[in-house]
């Protein structure tokens, strides 16, 4: 790429390549001064050179990767890390970030002074992509627009007419977010909403009640945060056009719905799961958000340790057999579950799942929703899988006896079981079985391994300081000798919200089943005596999992002591272990 920092003129270019004549030139710069459009862009209107030409020749020159935006190529929420009026200036639109290092589209890639300055706002190594002037200037204007102040938007609905602010009926058609809807304000308001959620990769959003007024918050990290108070007298309006969104009854507000609906947002379709609860104060909404760009569907992005990731590996490698995936609700199990999967499946494999309800839809794996209210409950759709001679099963939750024991049988039976259990670590799902009376004889030949998680915030990169933790935290980490030791957090800033952190890594508890845990389980070993035996042979707790993530800067040791508890106060520290190459954060719901 060259490094002088002079522009290049298109028109010059195109006329050395031989694209365009000398004359053509000097007719195309006359039309373009009249009528203030982009050069390139005017001559791709014209037919008379084509985009693909226009890249090409530019990206030969400059000798750097060339692109033309589209909906859903770039993530809009990153232009906060610039800001609407410098990324104008530079004319630049970031497009997405792995770790450290930031993809910039740049009309001019190959200017050092850009590039510098580009990296003292984000904090970020930056890659640059080339983009016409106008692509760019079109993106940044889309992702101003769709994360505008909601504030103000909120102060424009106080004085709005509110006569055409009533819920508009459902055609069956996609919604379409990116689409204003004229004099509408309330329409406006709830798709502006939803576009900044999404934007930001929010989880959920919260649509609440108060005494005079409505809530609207985001589930952004694992966090609440405070997105806009719409005006008083308004609830009843908002509610109803969510629910008109969710294809949900609008007249009934005394009893909890759901609905689910796809929609349109920054040119890609996106699922929406829409629950409504009546509350004293009118009904609440959440919203949750299910788009697939943010899944993570390889293992190595989700935040396992190498050690950790090898000993998964051998146990999902295995044909057939029980792999559990335990930790509380919102901790990342179903996206382990469905990288899993990923994983192994393949044209000659039968994978089948059963899941309340289907988040993502994958491609080559059965997957079907357990409907409870005609009796399609897990085990009885456990049973009808087995008829379908599967070769992998996924079971979205072991909840009760019955489910347990039939997935036992499959897992006996020559097939592969993959479930998720509500227990605090790996051991404990040992225990959390024979409770439910599945025979130890019968877990300790069917289980093949156990992996517990819990999700940590990770730094953000804009904002990140060393410090160093208080004595009482780096003895609660089991670091009472690391006092010297410097940990990364971030101070807070405008990209991450104040909080310090952007994104989310997994800590992984992986238990593997060796033949002396089996001959323990048969046994009925207690808990403390399978963890006991577990780590003699090199097992880590979660909580030395994440200290291990926070040594290796990824996260603060504060994070890692708020998402886990070690219960053994005789167990080995963290201390002793030392980081094996810097975890891959990702950002899991």
């Amino acid at each position: 790429m060259s490094s002088s920092g002079k522009r290049v003129r298109l028109g010059d270019l195109l006329v050395e390549e031989g694209i365009l004549t000398r004359n053509q030139l000097h007719r195309a710069l006359e039309a373009q001064r009249a009528s203030g459009q982009f050069l390139g862009e005017m001559l791709v209107e014209q037919n008379i050179v084509s985009r693909e030409q226009l890249l090409q020749v530019l990206s030969n020159r400059l000798e750097v990767r060339a692109c033309h935006l589209r909906p859903g190529l770039a993530d809009l929420s990153l232009l906060s890390l610039i800001g609407q009026e410098e990324a104008t200036r530079l004319k630049v639109l970031p497009m997405f970030r792995v770790r450290d290092t930031l993809t910039v589209a740049m009309a001019e890639p190959q200017s050092l002074h850009i590039i510098d300055r580009l990296r003292e706002l984000t904090g970020c190594s930056i890659r640059p992509v080339l983009a016409l002037e106008g692509n760019i200037v079109e993106y940044i204007k889309r992702a101003a627009g769709s994360t505008a102040d909601l504030d103000a938007l909120a102060a424009s609905l106080a004085e709005a007419d509110m006569t055409m602010a009533t819920a508009e009926a459902d055609d069956g058609s996609t919604p379409d977010l990116d689409e204003p809807a004229v004099d509408n304000p309330i329409v406006n308001m709830v798709n502006r909403v939803l576009l900044k959620a999404i934007g930001e990769r929010a989880s959920d959003v919260h649509i609440e009640p108060e005494r005079e007024a409505t809530r609207i918050r985001c589930r952004l990290d694992g966090s609440l945060r405070d997105v806009m108070k719409p005006p008083p007298g308004l609830h009843a309006s908002i509610v109803s056009r969510v629910k008109v969104i969710g294809r949900m009854d609008i007249a009934e507000k005394r009893l909890p719905q759901e609905g689910r609906v796809r929609v349109i947002a920054q040119g890609r379709e996106v699922d929406l799961r829409v629950s409504s609860m009546p509350t004293v104060l009118g009904e609440k909404i959440v919203i949750r958000i299910l788009d697939k760009s943010n899944l993570r569907v390889r293992l190595e992005e989700l935040g396992f340790r190498a050690e950790t990731l090898q000993a998964y590996l051998r146990v999902l490698r295995r044909p057939y057999g029980l792999v559990l995936v335990t930790g509380p609700t919102g901790s990342g199990k179903t996206t382990t579950l469905y990288s899993s999967l990923s994983l192994i499946r393949s044209a000659e494999r039968n994978i089948v799942t059963v899941e309340d309800p289907v988040e993502y839809q994958l491609d080559l794996i059965n997957q079907i929703q357990v409907q409870e209210s005609i009796g399609m409950t897990f085990a009885r759709a456990l049973r009808s899988i087995l008829r379908q001679d599967p070769d992998v099963i996924m079971v979205g939750e072991i909840r009760d006896e019955e489910t347990a024991r039939v997935a036992v049988q499959a897992a006996l039976t020559g097939h592969l079981v993959l479930a998720t259990l509500h227990t605090n670590d790996a051991v404990g799902a040992v225990a959390r079985l024979t409770d439910m009376n599945v025979e130890p004889y019968l877990l300790s030949s069917a289980l093949n391994g156990v992996v517990a998680q819990r999700l940590v915030r990770t730094v953000c990169s804009a904002c990140a300081e060393q410090y160093f933790p208080e004595k009482n935290v780096l003895k609660d980490a089991g670091l009472s000798n690391e006092k010297g030791r410097p940990f990364t957090r971030g101070r807070g800033c405008r990209h991450c919200h104040e909080s310090g952190y952007v994104g989310r890594a997994g800590i992984y508890e992986v238990m593997e089943v060796t033949a002396e845990l089996r001959q323990m389980i048969h046994r009925g070993a207690s808990p403390q005596e399978l963890r006991r035996t577990w780590q003699q042979q090199g097992g880590l707790t979660l909580q030395q999992e994440g200290v291990l993530v926070a040594l290796a800067h990824r996260t603060s040791l504060e994070e890692v002591l708020a998402a886990t508890h070690d219960d053994q106060d005789d167990l080995p520290g963290a201390a002793a272990a030392e980081p094996a190459g810097e975890p891959a954060a990702a950002a899991v719901g």
